[in-house]
């Protein structure tokens, strides 16, 4: 008998033999709750409820988890209860609940737990908080009631009714007004904008800090109760969830008065906004902390209007100032109800504004596997800036643009004339921005004005299609092959040149979000093979090319170069770049020059590979200019493939020369 088949079997002893003796009238027996490995199984306990206690670290150990909220049997408990944030990883007590199987149960992330999906399965089960303390373990007094013994599967009977659900948690986040009322500083000498009015005070020579070409030189001194226009002892709410607006209400009353409370449930997300999004607040003394606040507030916003899910957009949070640190990382939270309260506690750092320094830690260290990015979703980092940054933004940026991070600059009451002296580095934002065209950056007036700008930054973080930074040479294309089927090429020199092909392909990142490739064969007739999108994976794709059946006729190119772009490069997604590579091993009976010029002006960049009796002036007709990168020649077939590192270095090296503008 196995190990778990024994514990199994103690821990099932050790539930049902734990009810009361018949004759004992003034003592309760001691409610024993065994302690489990954290890859025991629910299925290997033979009960319909029981508590069980899972030790600490137990997070992805060895048995997997299936499902979500109801999990199949063959999960593990700790594992399971962990995931659905009954405990933590420190361990603790778990009730366990069997019910019937579930037809399908769907995986997903939570609480640093994967859990998979399955089909059906005969037997699951839930888990909950349990509510027995160390005072039920221990004896009780001669008053306590008799013990019940009617229910012998449950170990704790005199345990309040339990249920099965997470506490529902509440999403309206109220802050009272003497969070707002005064702006708080660390220290006398640093002196205050007047915020309110959205326009800054003559500085105080006298009260100011002595480097006075650093930030703190825009600030001005005042009596902070001055700044406030609304009485004192007054509370002020705000509603964070109405799609970014913030509006007062009318009065303040307990939160189970205001708002119902809206269960928590695992959400799957917008999916059509899969991205890994990395938020740098700016936590610098110089934001104060009424408008730290208000920068909680509107990430709060961002959070709710984006719609946070595992197959949608997940979301970071690194604060700077002096250095910068993560607040939690992409794979911490799976919803936006949990970004929620996580977001509020958020403590400000203090420091200057190095946003360089933060550029350079989140191309480092923060898109990583073990910090949840998935690789297939576009990385995006928004910077919030309070004026100008105090260190150098170009060359960080820079390696972390050309590492595919697309750079958003949110850049909130910007240096006036006066105080552009004082900027480290001018025009930081196109140095530092994915794109100089103005998608990429949203300067704001004043912090009052900052929750209008929520909707507008979610609808372009959520634009994949023009997030041109994650897109590199390699998953940013759709590629045509054009391939000469006639009877001069022969079966075996066909299947070389179907080698050849899944060669290059092999070299691209294959999806429908990233490179597709379709394959047209010609003869005098022409044939598409596979359309653009038609195998999304590599290993598919791969497999479609090795089962294209040679044809074998005449030589038509120029018909060939017209049906490719009519079947394919017409059903050609919005800034994907257009490629055709061309593969002849012969003369065409018809012209080339003409259908070349008509893709040419199309946006297409052509490539030619002509074998042994291709004609040199129909290969350069058909390529791009210059015809030096574009145009090849082998003398034989098992030639071929000499020239696939450099038809893959040529397509990069013109996607990467690209101007950034």
């Amino acid at each position: 008998m196995s190990k778990a088949t024994l514990t199994a079997v103690f821990i099932a002893f050790l539930l049902t033999s734990s009810g009361a003796k018949p004759n004992g009238k003034n003592k309760k027996p001691k409610q024993a709750v065994p302690a489990i490995e954290c890859d025991m199984r629910a299925g290997k306990i033979n009960l319909s409820e029981f508590i069980v206690k899972c030790p600490a670290n137990c997070r992805e150990t060895k048995e997997k988890v299936y499902g979500t909220g109801v999990f199949a049997s063959i999960s593990s408990i700790c594992n399971a209860a962990i995931h659905s944030g009954v405990i933590t990883n420190s361990g603790g007590k778990v009730i366990v609940t069997k019910m019937a199987g579930q037809m399908i149960y769907k995986g997903s992330f939570a609480n640093g737990v994967r859990s998979l999906s399955l089909p059906n399965r005969r037997e699951s089960f839930s888990v909950s908080a349990s509510p027995v303390t160390e005072a039920v373990e221990t004896e009780p007094s001669s008053t306590a009631a008799p013990p019940t013994t009617t229910h012998v599967t449950t170990p704790i009977t005199t345990a309040p009714p339990i249920t099965t659900s997470a506490k529902p948690r509440v999403i309206n986040h109220r802050v009272p007004e003497a969070a707002f009322a005064r702006r708080d500083w660390p220290h006398p000498a640093y002196t205050r904008p007047d915020w309110f009015s959205g326009t800054r005070r003559p500085t105080d020579s006298s009260q100011s800090v002595p480097n006075t070409g650093s930030k703190w030189s825009r600030m001005s001194t005042g009596d902070p109760a001055a700044l406030d226009p609304r009485p004192d002892n007054t509370e002020y709410e705000y509603q964070l969830y109405n799609f970014g607006q913030y509006s007062p209400a009318p009065e303040h009353k307990p939160p189970s008065e205001t708002s119902s409370p809206v269960p928590e449930v695992l959400s799957q997300g917008d999916s059509n906004c899969k991205v890994d999004i990395a938020f740098l607040m700016d936590g610098s003394w110089s934001i104060g902390k009424r408008r730290f606040e208000i920068q909680k507030d509107f990430l709060v916003g961002v959070s709710q209007v984006i719609n946070v899910g595992v197959a949608g957009p997940m979301m970071g949070i690194i604060q700077y100032g002096d250095d910068p640190v993560t607040e939690f990382s992409l794979k911490h939270f799976s919803s936006s109800i949990d970004l929620t309260p996580a977001i509020s506690k958020i403590v400000q750092k203090g420091g200057l504004s190095n946003v360089g320094k933060a550029l350079s830690y989140i191309n480092k260290h923060f898109f990583s596997d073990a910090n949840g990015n998935r690789g297939g979703a576009p990385n995006v980092a928004v910077v919030l800036v309070d004026g100008w940054p105090t260190d150098e933004v170009e060359e960080a940026s820079r390696l972390a643009r050309e590492s595919g991070i697309n750079i958003f600059f949110v850049t909130i009451e910007g240096p006036d004339e006066n105080e552009k002296q004082n900027v480290v580095e001018t025009n930081f934002v196109d140095k530092a921005v994915c794109r100089t065209n103005g998608f990429f950056s949203f300067p704001i007036m004043s912090w009052f004005a900052l929750r209008k700008a929520v909707q507008p930054l979610v609808k372009r973080v959520c634009d994949t299609d023009r997030l041109v930074c994650s897109k590199t040479c390699l998953n940013a294309n759709d590629i045509a092959f054009v391939i000469d089927g006639s009877s001069s090429v022969g079966t075996g020199n066909f299947r070389t040149v179907l080698q050849f092909v899944a060669n290059v392909t092999q070299e691209f990142e294959i999806s429908d979000t990233d490179t597709r490739v379709g394959i047209v064969q010609y003869t005098y007739e022409q044939r598409l093979e596979f359309a653009f999108g038609q195998y999304n994976n590599k290993a598919d794709l791969l497999n479609a090319i090795k089962r294209i059946n040679y044809w074998s006729g005449g030589t038509s190119t120029g018909a060939a170069i017209t049906f490719a772009a009519d079947q394919l490069f017409s059903k050609s997604k919005p800034n994907k770049r257009k490629i055709m590579i061309v593969i002849t091993d012969g003369r065409s009976y018809d012209d080339v020059r003409a259908p070349a010029l008509a893709v040419h002006r199309k946006g297409v960049i052509a490539y030619s590979i002509g074998i042994a009796w291709a004609a040199q002036d129909e290969l350069e007709y058909i390529a791009t200019d210059p015809d030096r990168d574009h145009s090849f020649f082998v003398d034989e077939f098992d030639n071929l493939y000499k020239y696939v590192p450099k038809i893959i270095h040529n397509i990069c090296n013109e996607f990467n020369s690209q101007p950034r503008n």
